[in-house]
C-alpha cells in the first residue's frame, strides 16, 4: 500500500553543506526502500513530502524525528495514495531563493516558507505549484 507523509521541521544546522548532506543522504537511501518526494527548504525551514509503501514511509519518518540535524519536527498530512505525485524524484529539490514571491503569497500570508502557519493541504498545494512551474531540481 502506498502512502504520502508531509511534514516540516527547522534545521539545526541551516547552512548549505548541511543541506546538501541531507539531500545526499536521501537520493542514496530512498531508492534501496522505493521512496520518492521532494524536499523544500528556507529560511532554516524544511517541507518534505515522502511517497513509498506505508512500512518504509513510517520508518523513514521515525528516523527523521530522532535526527539531531532536525528540530520542531511536526507531521502535516498523511494519507493512502493510489499512485505518487511525485515519483519522478528520489528527492527533488525546490531552492525557494529562485521562487517568485507571488507562488508564495498564493498560499500563505508572507512571501516566506512557515508550513507551520497553513494546514498541511495548502503546503502539498505549494509544493505540487512548485513541480508544475519546473522549479524542482535534482530529479534523480
Amino acid at each position: 500500500m502506498l502512502v504520502r507523509l508531509l511534514y516540516a521541521s527547522r534545521a539545526v544546522d541551516s547552512g548549505a553543506e548541511a543541506i546538501d548532506n541531507i539531500l545526499a543522504q536521501s537520493r542514496q537511501f530512498n531508492p534501496t526502500c522505493g521512496i520518492t518526494g521532494i524536499l523544500c527548504y528556507g529560511g532554516g525551514i524544511f517541507l518534505q513530502a515522502i511517497e513509498g509503501g506505508r512500512n518504509a514511509v513510517s520508518e523513514l519518518y521515525g528516523h527523521i524525528q530522532r535526527d539531531a540535524r532536525h528540530k520542531d519536527v511536526v507531521l502535516l498530512h498523511y494519507e493512502e495514495i493510489s499512485e505518487r505525485r511525485f515519483g519522478g524524484w528520489t528527492m527533488g529539490q525546490v531552492n525557494l531563493s529562485r521562487i517568485n514571491t507571488s507562488i508564495l503569497l498564493k498560499y500563505s500570508e508572507k512571501p516566506e516558507l512557515d508550513p507551520y502557519a497553513v494546514s498541511g493541504h495548502v503546503s502539498l498545494a505549494l509544493l505540487e505549484e512548485l513541480m508544475a512551474t519546473a522549479a524542482i531540481i535534482g530529479r534523480s
